[in-house]
């Protein structure tokens, strides 16, 4: 009983905090010293995983970001605009067209990462290397574990989800 009761607490806690660090978001994003990309900084979110996992149709890189298909079609087009992303045909169907990363797109990719990681670095420069460690090592799984409740229908009564 006193396990579910911290476990609810600390859940509870948790929620507040991550509400603390997406307020900080817009600042966080504002400090970040890459110069203009020539997109906005949520159509550069999608560089990343293009970049990682190679072209792919719009509407797969939407099921990726978990984001709606008309969202991220206006968020490529930025993309494409800027020089960081192309069109090309897709060779399993000729009539469907893939994104992919130019070498612009990849240095952009770059500059976000390591303007990410000093910003970042600089935060955490009071902490104990193994204590960055042994967070990022948690914040991963926390990360993992949100993805696979967000891969069920919730709002699917949890017999149905299995």
């Amino acid at each position: 009983m006193q396990d579910q009761q911290n476990a609810t607490a600390g859940a509870a806690r948790l929620s507040e905090e991550i509400i603390r660090l997406i307020r900080m978001g817009p600042r966080f994003r504002g400090m970040l010293k890459t110069g203009d990309l020539g997109a906005e900084f949520s159509a550069l979110m999608l560089l990343p995983p293009l970049h990682a996992m190679g072209p792919m149709r719009v509407t797969d890189l939407a099921d990726l970001k978990q984001a709606d298909p008309s969202t991220v079609s206006r968020q490529v087009a930025q993309l494409v605009k800027a020089g960081l992303a192309r069109r090309e045909a897709d060779p399993a169907d000729g009539r469907a067209s893939r994104l992919a990363v130019t070498e612009a797109g990849v240095a952009a990719c770059e500059r976000l990462r390591t303007a990410r990681a000093a910003l970042l670095e600089r935060a955490l420069s009071d902490w104990p290397a193994e204590r960055v460690d042994a967070f990022a090592r948690l914040f991963e799984e926390f990360n993992s574990s949100v993805e696979a409740l967000l891969r069920t229908d919730l709002g699917t009564p949890p017999r149905e989800n299995l």
